[in-house]
């Protein structure tokens, strides 16, 4: 579903911003360079890479040298929150002077890691990204409740960021819009038992969503059984145009500005 080759070579044609992609990690790392290009071709132009484990960030800032597309946001994901030690953190807050965020930080009780830990990760990546003048992105699967209240505690609405792959009911959702958060819709809503992830798009302003692949993971229907890649953003873009009743173009405008507002270190037009 990818706009035609006439819409990529017009003047509307904004061009779509990933922001949530794990280029670094395999199998996308493999073949970047097809990766990126099949890209561009399917008009996504930039791309947001998110932090997992401290050992990968040396290759996220390669990355965002060798090509002035990709963007890096260091952190520490819950699933790794026991790293979040003083020599980790110091590395973190050294590398994020050429980031365009903090992330992806926050909370998941899914995983091993006890909640506890990762709250104490989480805590401590927020109180370097609010000084810093960083946004933040945050995963958050079934803990919202205690993800708002530690937002709020840590003063995270002075430097806003985005909710990645958000999964929460639109109540919830506008709780972190309230904060000044962007609520990131991924290829989920393409899945034909998207009931809740459609609603909640539908009862949301425009004006507050942004969009992601999660690449490689959260595939689109039209490719499910294949790694995700940033090419495939547009699936997800034509579904939330088809939801909120409006045209691709016109949503895709909204979904570059508020990235590029929130994301502002991105420095692009």
């Amino acid at each position: 579903m990818y706009p035609n080759e006439l819409v990529l070579q017009s003047e509307d044609w904004p061009g779509l911003i990933d922001t949530h992609c794990h280029l670094d990690l395999e199998p996308l790392s493999l073949r970047l360079p097809a990766v990126v290009d099949d890209a561009h071709l399917a008009g996504v132009t930039h791309f947001v890479v998110p932090g997992v484990h401290p050992d990968g960030w040396e290759r996220m800032a390669s990355l965002s040298r060798a090509h002035e597309s990709i963007f890096p946001a260091f952190g520490i994901h819950p699933m790794h929150a026991e790293l979040a030690d003083d020599s980790n953190l110091s590395r973190l807050e050294t590398l994020s002077s050429c980031g365009v965020a903090i992330g992806e930080i926050g909370l998941d009780p899914s995983y091993t890691v006890s909640v506890e830990c990762q709250e104490r990760a989480f805590r401590k990546q927020l109180r370097l990204a609010v000084p810093l003048g960083l946004p933040v992105l945050i995963h958050c699967r079934r803990a919202f409740q205690q993800t708002l209240r530690i937002m709020q505690e840590e003063g995270a609405q002075r430097v806003g960021g985005i909710m990645h792959a958000f999964s929460g009911s639109s109540e919830m959702a506008r709780e972190f819009i309230r904060l000044g958060f962007a609520i990131s819709i991924s290829g989920m809503v393409t899945r034909e038992n998207s009931v809740r992830l459609s609603r909640v798009v539908g009862e949301l302003p425009l004006e507050a969503l942004v969009l992601e692949t999660d690449a490689p993971d959260m595939t689109p229907q039209r490719y499910r059984g294949q790694a995700n890649q940033p090419a495939y953003l547009t699936e997800t873009l034509h579904a939330v145009a088809r939801i909120k009743g409006v045209d691709a173009i016109v949503a895709a405008r909204f979904f570059r500005a508020r990235s590029i507002t929130v994301l502002s270190r991105m420095k692009i037009s």
